[in-house]
């Protein structure tokens, strides 16, 4: 018999580690995660799953996945449509779907883990050779900081092949937005960037180093990471006299 993704993530349950999960992902009152519900199942366990049951589940799975309360059933399904739209490559139909799914279930993909195991490899794959403007759209006008995060993280596709562009232009737009910026949106434009120096140092070098004393702090210390000490403690050091 085969089982459903849904039953074999519930089936997986470990109670064990729910505490400890749900202090990672901050779901005390007040934090970013508030509210969200684990079953205890490390992500090694739920990739597990998802090879096993990804030939076999349907749209109308995913969606119930999802809606679930627990945080590793929507991930299971979020990793799932990825297995669906890799696997499709000469069904650009079903590839569109995939896209089409995950955009329309945005309520469901609510914390940083959900958006970056995924975003980039739909998203930014689909939009390799197709107009992005979609990511600038959810960057500055995402209903929610994980849209937001979406329309960043989605950019390192296109980075892995040596396109910086939208990544530049896209976190210039985190720039304008209202202080203080999020700190996962921090990270996040960080991170990208970091990403994209490791392609270009001297192309972020250059995008630094007139912004570096006004960038906020978390953003400027995830971009600078890769970079040598020096530049490191140089950069920093702009933005503490400011």
């Amino acid at each position: 018999m085969t089982h459903t993704l849904h039953h074999c993530m519930l089936a997986a349950a470990d109670e064990s580690q729910v505490a400890g999960l749900m202090r990672f992902f901050k779901c005390a009152p007040g934090e970013y995660g508030e509210g969200d519900r684990f079953l205890g199942i490390k992500v090694p366990v739920t990739r597990r799953i998802v090879k096993e049951c990804w030939p076999h589940t349907d749209f109308h799975e995913l969606e119930q996945c999802l809606a679930s309360p627990y945080h590793e059933v929507r991930l299971a399904a979020l990793l799932t449509l990825v297995e669906i739209f890799s696997h499709a490559r000469r069904e650009p139909a079903l590839r569109q779907r995939c896209v089409e799914f995950y955009l329309a279930h945005t309520a469901g993909i609510n914390n940083w883990d959900l958006v970056d195991l995924s975003c980039y490899k739909l998203l930014g794959e689909w939009l390799i050779d197709k107009d992005r403007s979609l990511l600038y759209q959810l960057a500055d006008r995402g209903q929610t900081l994980w849209e937001q995060r979406i329309g960043m993280v989605s950019t390192l596709q296109f980075i892995r092949r040596g396109e910086l562009d939208d990544t530049y232009a896209i976190a210039e737009l985190f720039l304008r937005k209202p202080r203080p910026l999020h700190d996962l949106l921090q990270k996040a434009v960080g991170w990208m960037l970091r990403e994209a120096g490791k392609r270009d140092e001297a192309r972020l070098q250059a995008w630094l180093a007139p912004r570096a004393a006004t960038l906020p702090r978390t953003l400027l210390r995830y971009a600078i990471e890769r970079l040598p000490e020096p530049d490191r403690l140089r950069l920093m050091s702009s933005h503490a006299r400011a």
